[in-house]
Formats: C-alpha cells, sequence, structure tokens
C-alpha cells in the first residue's frame, strides 16, 4: 500500500509559504506535516501537488491501495485511527472536507469519485489553511509532536538553568550556561543542536537538528527553530521552516519564515499595530488585502528571501520568494517574488542573478540546487 499527501483546492491560500513545495511540508511543531503522518502511519509517503512541484516532489507508482490524506491536515491518534480504518473504496470526510481516502483505483481523477462510500470523522481536524495558521497552532502541534516522538526526559547539565522537566536534550546536542523553562510548555531540542551561553528559552520551543540559538537570544514559546536554522536577538511565536538564520538582534514575533531566508542584523518586525487594530495581510488569491482577524501577526516570507541591515518591516508584511529587501524606512507590506530593493522602489531581480545567491548560499550547508529547483524558480519568475 502506498500513502500518497494531497494539496487540496485551499493550497493557494498559503502561498508565499506553497510557491516552492507541497503543503505537506510545511513545518508546524517540530515535524513537519509530512513527517508527523509518515511516523504516525509507518510509511515513506509520496505526492499529488502542482504539476510544477511535481518533478521535485514525486508521486509514488502508480499501486493498487493507495492511502491519500489531506496534506493541510494535522494527525492526531484519533484521527489517525479513522483513517487506518478505511475499507477500499472508502473515503474520510469531515463535513465537505476530504480528509483520506483509501483507493483501489488507478490515476487521480479516477479515484476521486464523489459517489464513494462517506465515513465522517468523529472530530474536526485542526488543519493549516492560511499562513499565520502556521504559528497560531505551533503550541498545539509541538505538544502533539512531543507526545509522539515521546523523546527521553534531560536534566539540564553544563551550568543550565532548568525550570520543569519537559526538556529533551537529543545526542549530540551541545547546550550550555543557558536559562530552559519548559513549565509553559515541552522544548525540544534536537540532534546536533547548539544552544549557547546566556540564552533564554521558554516552552513550547522546538530547537531541530543541527540548529543554533545564539548566546544571550531570547526564545518565547510556542516557537519552532526548523533544523540547521541559526538564531539570535528576541523571537516571540515565530516559525522557521529550516536552513535560514537570524542571527543577530533584532524582533521577530508572530511570523513565519522558510527556507534558505537571512535576516539581517537589527531586522525588526512589527507584530502589532499602534492602533491596537485586526492586522491585514496580503492575499495571493484576492490579489488584495485580507483581515487576518488577529491583533498579533508579523512576518510571512517565502523561500530564499533576505533582509539588509537594519531593515524595519511593518505588522503583517508578506514577502515572496527570492526577495531583496534593504534601505531605511518601511518597505511596502506586500514585497513581490523576485523583487530587488526598499522604501524607495523595487525593481526587478535577474533570475540568474538570483539562482547564483541560491547556490552559493545552499553549498555553505552541502545541499546542491538541483534542476528540478532551477525549474521551479523558472516557473515562479515567469509568474510575475
Amino acid at each position: 500500500m502506498s500513502l500518497i499527501l494531497f494539496d487540496d483546492t485551499n493550497r493557494d491560500h498559503l502561498l508565499p509559504l506553497v510557491f516552492t513545495r507541497p503543503v505537506a511540508d510545511i513545518r508546524v511543531g517540530i515535524l513537519t506535516i509530512r513527517e508527523k503522518w509518515e511516523r504516525y502511519l509507518g510509511m515513506i509517503s509520496g505526492t499529488h501537488t502542482q504539476p510544477y512541484l511535481q518533478q521535485k516532489f514525486q508521486e509514488v507508482s502508480d499501486q493498487a491501495g493507495v492511502l491519500y490524506v489531506n496534506g493541510a491536515v494535522l494527525p492526531d491518534p484519533v484521527l489517525v485511527s479513522e483513517v487506518k480504518q478505511l475499507k477500499p473504496g472508502e473515503q474520510l470526510v469531515a463535513g465537505d472536507l476530504l480528509v483520506a481516502m483509501h483507493s483501489a483505483g488507478t490515476g487521480w481523477q479516477n479515484r476521486i469519485q464523489t459517489d464513494a462510500p462517506r465515513v465522517q470523522a468523529s472530530i474536526l481536524p485542526a488543519m493549516i489553511r492560511k499562513p499565520w495558521d502556521v504559528f497560531q497552532m505551533n503550541g498545539q502541534a509541538i505538544q502533539l509532536d512531543w507526545e509522539l516522538l515521546q523523546p527521553e526526559k534531560s536534566t539540564a547539565g553544563y551550568g543550565n538553568i532548568q525550570y520543569g522537566d519537559a526538556l529533551h536534550i537529543a545526542p549530540g546536542a551541545e547546550v550550555k550556561g543557558a536559562i530552559l523553562n519548559s513549565e509553559g510548555g515541552p522544548i525540544y531540542i534536537g540532534e546536533g543542536a547548539k544552544v549557547m551561553e546566556g540564552a533564554c528559552l521558554r516552552g513550547p520551543v522546538a530547537v531541530c537538528a543541527h540548529a543554533e540559538v545564539k548566546m544571550g537570544a531570547k526564545i518565547y514559546g510556542p516557537t519552532t527553530i526548523g533544523p540547521h536554522s541559526k538564531v539570535g536577538g528576541e523571537l516571540t511565536n515565530v516559525v522557521i521552516f529550516g536552513f535560514s538564520n537570524k542571527g543577530h538582534d533584532g524582533f521577530v514575533g508572530n511570523s513565519v519564515i522558510g527556507e534558505w531566508c537571512n535576516l539581517g542584523a537589527d531586522t525588526n518586525s512589527s507584530n502589532l499595530k499602534n492602533n491596537y487594530s485586526m492586522v491585514k495581510v496580503w492575499s495571493y488569491v484576492l490579489n488584495d488585502f485580507t483581515d487576518t482577524g488577529l491583533q498579533f501577526c508579523g512576518l510571512i516570507m517565502g523561500d530564499h528571501s533576505k533582509t539588509g541591515i537594519n531593515t524595519m518591516l511593518n505588522t503583517g508584511t508578506v514577502v515572496g520568494v527570492n526577495a531583496n529587501i534593504f534601505g531605511g524606512d518601511f518597505p511596502p507590506k506586500h514585497i513581490p517574488s523576485f523583487s530587488w530593493g526598499g522604501a524607495s522602489g523595487f525593481e526587478k531581480y535577474d533570475l540568474d542573478k538570483a539562482m547564483v545567491v541560491a547556490e552559493r548560499v545552499m553549498e555553505r550547508r552541502k545541499v546542491r540546487l538541483t534542476e528540478a529547483d532551477r525549474a521551479i524558480f523558472h516557473h515562479l519568475y515567469e509568474l510575475g
């Protein structure tokens, strides 16, 4: 039997985070949505997504017996049990939402059958439907991942100060002279991660494998520092997918940052308007700003985007893929992909130069920019 995680018709509401990935590869909590389902079901997954992404995120070979799961749904033990109980041909639904289906047919279109037997889920699934859901649901997701992973609890050594016992320091991780408070939620420090002297972590916090927390950093949960990322300064309720840096002083709160991003020294992102009104952010579906219904909402940044030193970002700023932002004063609240500039204006970022920079950045982490990656860049560049 094969497992395939599929993007549903809501995926465009999650741009810019899914310009470069299927929905299932969003990180929320300790793990990505894909990693959660694979661990719960004990299966390696394929992907059904947009055609321009399909070369990199491939669908598994066609087999008799395929379990399709909505890639925006966050699993929990109850939902997983109901998915496992599906019989061939049945669909698990929550109202009109397709959560999962057990198909014996061939071909994606043949598998989606409106007349298939439908089983109503006993609970309303937790789902990522808008970019801000990622940081909004991060605390719940960290707790569920903690229960899924069942990590061994650690006693902080090396001169650390520990409050609470929901602490895990993986083998190979280095934590020295830090303050670790897990009374409000677990603190998970992954394999090879480093938490330097004077750092303060207040759970729930996940410092994923090979990530680094710099000296004196202040990390307020629920926050996730994705694999191979580096952070410093002050973060509150931030999710960093991985391979991104906010290594210097400056504040970021209630934000989601993709992969291969870099925030220059003293970059600050507002997460609360001076008049305390609800925050509006750019919607790629509406081609206009939309009300989040949130009083706190900071930065939503797509992959490979960067800010220069002392950059100031307004409340609810949305940055596309491969944007380069610099200069004084506040830039616009929506910065399209492949933009180069700041408050004084933007010009189109040359595609070849953008790929050279991406290649250099990835080489530093011993990751190769593949032909599939280049094809995705070309596609996004042509979108304008």
